[in-house]
């Protein structure tokens, strides 16, 4: 498998992770950082709009897993790169979210 093979996976998976957030918050009815507020990527936006940012990322997620490549999920290099970067992009922006939250809290 090519590394732009690898690199698209790990990259569908760092969409499907960011989607995740936007998603939950969204439909919890809550506002929620985004790219779309001001400014971008700490003011928060609307339920509405998260949910919908985290359906686009979990479409482009599920469109570079499963239209790039082969993605076979196991015990496999591809797997493990994924998944590895999925975790480490995870980590990035809890530390990420946490800062601009606990920023906001303090205003």
């Amino acid at each position: 498998m090519s590394f732009l093979v690898y690199l698209a996976h790990a990259t569908g998976m760092c969409f499907l992770v960011n989607g995740i957030p936007h998603f939950v918050q969204g439909v919890s009815g809550n506002k929620f950082q985004s790219p779309f507020a001001s400014p971008p990527g700490v003011g928060e936006s609307s339920a509405v709009v998260n949910v919908l940012w985290g359906s686009f990322n979990f479409a482009v997620g599920f469109v570079l897993l499963t239209q790039v490549g082969e993605f076979s999920p196991g015990l496999n290099t591809d797997t493990f790169f994924s998944l590895s970067t999925a975790l480490i992009f995870a980590l990035m922006i809890a530390r990420h979210f946490s800062n601009v939250r606990s920023t906001s809290d303090d205003d």
